[in-house]
């Protein structure tokens, strides 16, 4: 058993999550990092490694591949040749390095909102414009309206950005909907970089993810897929993460881009990674299950608090919260002041939403559920 009840205390530590609200009462449940100590073989791979002195520069093992290469057949299905793997120091990078390969200065990239904020911003950093299309929201369940996706769709739209499972809504996407945007992907020739940082946090027992590219051979050579194991076993810090790009034109392209300006893997994230992949299994079972508590716990009151309401959260940690009937002009900004930290759902494509981290022990989750509610009916008397 390991113990996620027992606070870890991060308030002086380097942590960007915790140092933004340093020396002040507020509770930090906005960037997408948990509070939990990662895998202790993993603690103890990076030991081993820094007890070898030697930190020159580093590249993946034949090891980490194969492990990476077996997990997604074991658990997706999913056929992968080892020379399909790109490494990349961050899922963020990805997305980046996807804009600029695909297409050229001044073409259309899609994506929908709300969105993970640095799909928001990678296509103006490319030289792209961004369109978007709103997701709906029908009987407590976010999906893409096709139609209007696709009637977004112009001659110069040539990469669609997907999040799934999706990053702040929570869903996992059924086959039906993948096999959707496999067929506009098809008809209008447009490549999909798929962000699947978040395959391994299923929350709903009756879902399964689905990487996009295990769909068939023909979405496969359209697919430029990202993954890490950095949300699953909680190790973002160390920097690894890889894209899996079957067409070798694709891959060309996408290394093209990266080419002089992404730097190489942090050699202790590749040690991380193997140790995660390989024995992280139990850690990661008892942790989908702490979560699942809280996200019940998030559910029964938020639906309690006056002006709020939320969904069901299919997969990752992170609940999205719709603030609009409080009137509460800024939410986020409200909730800090009454000492919890929400990531502000403006930065998402949505004002009026806000973005809550569980990822946390639960007396500290306790903690900031009922700083709300205080703040909500103070506010009301």
């Amino acid at each position: 058993m390991f113990d996620f009840d027992t606070p870890v205390d991060r308030s002086d530590s380097d942590s960007i999550k915790w140092q933004r609200y340093r020396n002040t009462d507020i509770i930090p449940l906005w960037v997408a990092d948990m509070d939990f100590r990662s895998p202790p073989e993993v603690v103890r791979a990076i030991k081993q490694r820094a007890d070898h002195g030697v930190f020159g520069y580093g590249a993946a093992s034949g090891e980490l591949r194969d492990t990476i290469v077996e997990m997604l057949a074991r658990k997706y299905r999913w056929q992968v040749d080892p020379g399909w793997l790109v490494w990349l120091p961050g899922l963020v990078t990805g997305l980046n390095v996807a804009c600029r390969s695909v297409g050229n200065t001044g073409d259309r990239v899609l994506t929908t909102t709300p969105i993970y904020p640095p799909f928001l911003t990678a296509p103006g950093f490319s030289g792209r414009k961004l369109d978007t299309v709103g997701l709906s929201c029908t009987n407590s369940r976010w999906a893409i309206d096709m139609q209007t996706l696709e009637a977004a769709v112009t001659p110069a739209t040539h990469l669609l950005l997907l999040c799934n499972p999706h990053n702040p809504a929570g869903r996992v996407f059924s086959r039906k909907e993948l096999e959707d945007l496999a067929e506009i992907s098809r008809r209008h020739e447009l490549i999909i970089c798929s962000d699947e940082i978040h395959c391994d946090l299923i929350l709903d027992p009756a879902k399964q993810h689905i990487p996009m590219a295990s769909l068939s051979p023909a979405i496969q050579q359209r697919t430029i897929t990202l993954m890490a194991p950095s949300k699953t076993y909680n190790i973002p810090g160390l920097s690894c993460s890889f894209a899996v790009i079957a067409d070798s034109g694709l891959r060309q392209s996408f290394r093209k881009a990266m080419a002089g300006i992404v730097p190489h893997v942090n050699l202790f994230g590749y040690v991380a990674a193997l140790a995660a992949y390989r024995h992280g299994e139990r850690w990661l079972a008892q942790v989908l299950s702490l979560l699942r508590e809280n996200h019940q716990r998030v559910l029964q009151r938020i639906h309690a608090m006056s002006g709020l309401k939320t969904t069901p959260v299919e997969a990752t940690y992170l609940a999205w919260i719709d603030a609009r009937d409080t009137g509460i002009p800024k939410p986020a900004a409200f909730f800090e002041q009454a000492g919890v930290g929400l990531s502000d759902g403006a930065e998402f494509g949505a004002p009026g939403f806000v973005r809550l981290n569980f990822g946390c022990c639960r007396s500290l989750l306790e903690t900031a559920l009922r700083r709300m509610e205080t703040a909500l009916a103070g506010r009301s008397c």
